[in-house]
C-alpha cells in the first residue's frame, strides 16, 4: 500500500513534464513582451490616454509626406504642473499659393486660353500702338511679343501656342499680335481651324507711306541695301513696279484680303485706320472696343500727343505710374524719297485701294 502511494507521488510522466515546461516558458515570454511594449511606447500610451495628438519620432524620408500632415505636438506630453490644453480642431488645409504675378502685380489667376482675337496685320501699319492701347482695358489680356504661330511655328502645335498666352478670367479676352499673318497664305485656314469665331483686327495705312516706313526700318538694320527707288521698280522709266518686293506687295491689301474672306465673314474682320489712330486715337480705339464686344473703357483721358515722336502716347494712370510711349524704333524719321517716285507708286496702288474700299465698305482717303 505504501509503495503505491509513493509510486503515485513520484516523478511525473515525460509528456506531462514537457507540457508544463512549455506553458511556463510561454508565460514568461508574454510577460517580457508586455513589459517591453509599455516601457518603449510609454509616450505613445500616455499620449492616447491623455487625448493628445500622436507624435511620431525619427521621421524617415519615406514618411515625410505623412509627417507634414501631422499636427505639431510636444513628444513628452504636458508637464505634471500644467493642465493639458484642450485639443484644437484640425485646421483646414490652406489653398495652394500662387507665387508668380501678372503684369499688374496681382497673383496669377485664371486660365491660359487660345486667343479669341488676333491683330493679324499689317506690318508698319500701327499694330504695336493698337496692342499697347488695348492692353489698358481691364477686360483684355494680350501677349506682348509676336509668337508667329500661324506662319513660322505652326508645327509646334496648339498646346505650345496656348502655353504662351497670359492667364485670363472667364470675362476677359485673350489677344495676340503678329502682323505677318495678313500676308501669309496659310494663316486664314489655320486660324479658322483653331476657331471659326476668332475676331480679326487689321491695321491699315496708306500703302506708299507704309512701304517707305518699312524700307526705313530695314535700312536702319542693313545700311548697305539698294535705294528705295531701285527696289520699288523693275523699270522706273516704264513705270513697272516690282511687286515681288515684300514692301510693295504688303500694300496690295485687297489681294491678301481675298484669302481671309474665304474663311471669315467681313463682319468678323475690323479695319483700323493707321492715320486716324494718330489723329484720333480714342475714336479708333472706341471702335475696336465695340468690335470686341467690351465696354468703352479707353477714352480721351488715356492719351496725350507726343510732338517729338509724332503720335499719341498713354498718359499716367492709376495702374501706370509713368506715361508710356512706344519704343525708340517707333516714330523714326523716314528717308527722303523723290516726289516723282511717290506719285508713281500712288498711281500704281490706286486701283487696288479703290477695290479695297469697295470690299470693306470704308473709304480711307489715301488718294
Amino acid at each position: 500500500m505504501a509503495y503505491r502511494v509513493l509510486g503515485r507521488a513520484g516523478p511525473p510522466q515525460p509528456r506531462r513534464a514537457r507540457r508544463l515546461l512549455f506553458a511556463f516558458t510561454l508565460s514568461l515570454s508574454c510577460t517580457y513582451l508586455c513589459y517591453s511594449f509599455l516601457c518603449c511606447c510609454d509616450d505613445l500610451g500616455r499620449s492616447r490616454l491623455l487625448g493628445a495628438p500622436r507624435c511620431l519620432r525619427g521621421p524617415s524620408p519615406s514618411g515625410q509626406k505623412l509627417l507634414q500632415k501631422s499636427l505639431p505636438c510636444d513628444p513628452h506630453g504636458p508637464t505634471p504642473s500644467e493642465p493639458s490644453a484642450p485639443s484644437a480642431p484640425a485646421a483646414a488645409v490652406p489653398a495652394p499659393r500662387l507665387s508668380a504675378s501678372n503684369h499688374s502685380g496681382s497673383p496669377k489667376l485664371g486660365t491660359k486660353r487660345l486667343p479669341q482675337a488676333l491683330i493679324v496685320g499689317v506690318k508698319k501699319g500701327g499694330t504695336r500702338a493698337v496692342l499697347e492701347f488695348i492692353r489698358v482695358h481691364p477686360d483684355v489680356r494680350a501677349l506682348g511679343t509676336e509668337p508667329h504661330f500661324f506662319d513660322r511655328n505652326y508645327g509646334r502645335g496648339l498646346d505650345w501656342y496656348r502655353s504662351l498666352m497670359p492667364r485670363t478670367l472667364e470675362t476677359q479676352i485673350t489677344l495676340e499680335k503678329t502682323p505677318s499673318y495678313f500676308v501669309t497664305q496659310e494663316a486664314p485656314r489655320r486660324i479658322f481651324n483653331m476657331s471659326r469665331d476668332t475676331k480679326l483686327i487689321v491695321v491699315v495705312r496708306n500703302p506708299v507711306t507704309r512701304a517707305i516706313s518699312d524700307y526705313t526700318q530695314t535700312l536702319s538694320k542693313k545700311p548697305d541695301i539698294p535705294t528705295f527707288e531701285g527696289l520699288s521698280f523693275r523699270n522706273r522709266s516704264l513705270g513697272l513696279v516690282d511687286v515681288s518686293w515684300n514692301a510693295i506687295r504688303i500694300g496690295m491689301y485687297v489681294l491678301h484680303l481675298e484669302s481671309w474672306l474665304r474663311y471669315f465673314p467681313l463682319a468678323q474682320i475690323h479695319f483700323v485706320s493707321g492715320e486716324r489712330l494718330i489723329t484720333d486715337p480714342a475714336g479708333e480705339m472706341g471702335r475696336v472696343q465695340d468690335f470686341l464686344g467690351i465696354k468703352r473703357f479707353i477714352t480721351d483721358r488715356h492719351f496725350y500727343f507726343n510732338k517729338t515722336k509724332g503720335f499719341p502716347c498713354l498718359k499716367k494712370t492709376e495702374s501706370n505710374l509713368l506715361p508710356r510711349c512706344l519704343g525708340k524704333s517707333k516714330g523714326r524719321t523716314h528717308v527722303q524719297i523723290d516726289p516723282e517716285v511717290i506719285d508713281q507708286l500712288r498711281e500704281f496702288y490706286r486701283p487696288y485701294n479703290i477695290k479695297f474700299y469697295e470690299t470693306v465698305g470704308q473709304d480711307f482717303r489715301w488718294e
